[in-house]
């Protein structure tokens, strides 16, 4: 394979890639971190006191996380066909990549608002805050740093599940990897796929990292 056409078609999956992260993780996070936010407050005695809902919700999300990526895309299919018209293709394989991220994300949020010192929603509380107050202004003001981790851990594991939906014909840097690499016996091509998703990988978490030690108060103190 040439080089210019090698450069193409890394150019070409390197764009669907970044726009199936992308679409997923921006969907994803405005379902997910709401009801990250709903786990973490709807238990018994909590700010939004919900058990039954909280225990059901749970377990759908637990039986989302536990279920295997690529065992999930071929279960969908028929939704993905449904909301994208198609179970080929970048747009197509957006639609299970935001099905996993979204019970990651809640999770992952959950956690994060977990930490929080429960001294501090005390204090709101005798201060007469109300429930949304103390979630906007206290939890998820003081969970930015483990909320922004937690949105750079999911863009790096879609990374991954990207190059997973190759493997039905999602596109993306992993088609290239598996049609050219594989299939055609290019280990170059492969070479070159496995490293660009590395660097891909170490820019997305490097300036995760660097947002939440400036969302940090006491990296800024020191």
């Amino acid at each position: 394979m040439s080089p210019d056409m090698l450069f193409n078609l890394l150019s070409k999956g390197l764009l669907q890639t970044l726009h199936m992260v992308a679409v997923a993780g921006i969907v994803g996070s405005i379902i997910g971190v709401p009801m990250g936010v709903f786990l973490a407050t709807s238990g018994k005695g909590e700010l939004f006191p919900a058990p039954m809902t909280n225990r059901i919700l749970g377990l759908v999300v637990n039986a989302a996380r536990s279920t295997p990526f690529i065992i999930l895309v071929v279960a969908i299919i028929p939704f993905t066909r449904l909301v994208a018209g198609t179970s080929i293709g970048t747009n197509a394989a957006i639609v299970p990549l935001t099905v996993a991220t979204v019970p990651f994300i809640a999770r992952l949020v959950e956690a994060a608002i977990r930490e929080v010192d429960k001294g501090l929603i005390e204090a709101a509380r005798a201060m007469g805050a109300t429930p949304l107050q103390i979630v906007t202004k206290v939890l998820l003001a003081e969970a930015k740093p483990g909320i922004t981790l937690a949105l750079t851990l999911t863009l790096v594991s879609l990374i991954g599940y990207s190059a997973m939906v190759g493997a039905v014909g999602g596109g993306g840097l992993g088609d290239l990897g598996i049609r050219y690499g594989y299939q055609r016996f290019m280990p170059d091509v492969m070479l070159v796929v496995v490293l660009v998703l590395i660097v891909l990988v170490q820019l997305v978490q490097s300036a995760g990292d660097r947002l939440a030690r400036g969302f940090d108060k006491r990296t800024r103190k020191n």
